[in-house]
């Protein structure tokens, strides 16, 4: 917003400091990840856009992570049921998966 501000009695401006008196914000990069099922990483970024963090178009598609040891070790002990096509013990190992989700917002730093 613009203010016309008049010259005082003695003729002094009354204009406002100069503006590089302030210390300049700076603007900074910062990346937000999320690790989780998909479901969850879904129902966090929600929340995140209720909150007015961030815009649900501002996160990446889900992007599905390697399988750890650890995850391994539990799907690899257990057996399909007799008779289970193979593409639906695939679905099960890929509901075990970890997924992960990526913004970067701008912040200004002072």
């Amino acid at each position: 917003m613009s203010q016309y501000l008049e010259p005082d009695a003695s003729g002094a401006s009354n204009l406002p400091p100069d503006q590089s008196a302030y210390p300049q914000a700076r603007p900074e990069r910062v990346r937000h990840t999320i690790y989780g099922s998909r479901a969850a990483i879904d129902r966090t970024i929600k929340i995140l856009h209720a909150l007015g963090f961030t815009d649900p178009n501002d996160w990446s598609d889900p992007i599905p992570l390697p399988p750890t040891s650890e995850a391994q070790g539990t799907t690899a002990g257990t057996a399909s049921p007799p008779g289970t096509p193979p593409a639906s013990r695939g679905a099960e190992a890929s509901k075990a998966h970890t997924w992960m989700a990526i913004a970067t917002k701008t912040v200004l730093i002072e």
